[in-house]
């Protein structure tokens, strides 16, 4: 395992004992069951996701705060009282020692999933869409983005949640030198669905591909994360027209209610479920599933095809 355990994080004993035995493990965050998921199909989706790692020989961690203890990797019992939890909060980096000291029990978000997972020396992570730039003139920057700038590790996701401004998102991922990769696709994703009109940095098409490109540009010491978009399944995503109409209602029913801050993308998930006749939750969590598995043999190439470091 690279390094010591921090002693304020809590490893599962599978993950402890695959990070020791240096198997490779994907970590996933958790704030899609406490907050981006209805009951009970959040816990199912935890659950499905954890078996999308494990089919491919790969061992999950799913990272969360369970009663002020950082927890990496869950038993089924704690993932299970997670999902079914009343008090649940959605814990952002900013937010961890708030968390601890207060005893709380939350959800990760991708920001704090890759903090957890990088102090461990996770090199995978597999979400569904990261925060970005929000729509309209309030300057509200998700903590996703700088913690990509700073960390490097690689993120699998379906791009940006399609309800962000995604134009002003790439162009601050390019501003802070995040590559933007392309799973077999010349268009970042835009979560429901597959195009964007909008450009990634480069396309790769092969796992061989992927993991050169990410050996390289961490042995270069560049310092970023790396974005790896993998488009929604083709049988679940939802026409991009489509999610843009229901996009645009779910944000005037919001501003009709005043629902902003924390509580806004929960709300506009559940909204645009409503107004497609589950198409976009439908999409949800078949990109999320495949996020996990794409994310798992990444993790798995990069574990057991290791080239050692030349020396002068």
């Amino acid at each position: 395992m690279p390094g010591e355990i921090p002693e304020w994080l809590h490893v599962h004993p599978d993950v402890a004992d695959a990070l020791l035995s240096d198997r490779p493990v994907v970590a996933l965050e958790s704030t899609v069951i406490t907050h981006g998921l209805p009951r009970p199909v959040n816990l199912d989706l935890a659950r499905w996701m954890e078996t999308e790692v494990i089919s491919v020989g790969v061992q999950p961690a799913t990272v969360a705060i369970m009663d002020g203890v950082v927890r990496l990797g869950l038993s089924n019992e704690e993932l299970e009282n997670l999902a079914l939890a009343k008090e649940v909060h959605k814990i952002s980096r900013r937010d961890l020692a708030t968390a601890v000291a207060r005893r709380q029990t939350g959800g990760t978000t991708v920001a704090a999933t890759i903090f957890i997972s990088h102090a461990i020396g996770i090199q995978v992570f597999a979400t569904g869409g990261i925060g970005g730039v929000h729509r309209g003139a309030t300057g509200d920057i998700s903590a996703d983005l700088p913690e990509l700038a700073r960390t490097p590790i690689a993120v699998v996701c379906s791009g940006a949640k399609a309800i962000l401004d995604l134009p002003r998102t790439i162009e601050w991922l390019e501003t802070e030198s995040v590559p933007v990769i392309g799973w077999g696709t010349d268009e970042f994703p835009a979560f429901f669905s597959r195009e964007s009109g909008l450009p990634v940095s480069t396309s790769l098409t092969t796992l061989a591909e992927i993991v050169t490109f990410l050996r390289s540009h961490w042995r270069m010491g560049i310092g970023s994360g790396v974005l790896i978009c993998v488009p929604c399944p083709e049988e679940a995503a939802v026409p991009r027209e489509t999610a843009e109409e229901a996009i645009a209602q779910a944000e005037m029913d919001a501003q009709k209610s005043n629902i902003t801050g924390n509580e806004l993308t929960p709300y506009l998930l559940s909204r645009l479920a409503e107004l497609t006749e589950g198409s976009t939750l439908r999409a949800n969590l078949e990109l999320l599933k495949n996020n996990a598995h794409v994310a798992a043999t990444i993790a798995k190439a990069l574990t057991y095809n290791k080239k050692p470091s030349r020396k002068l």
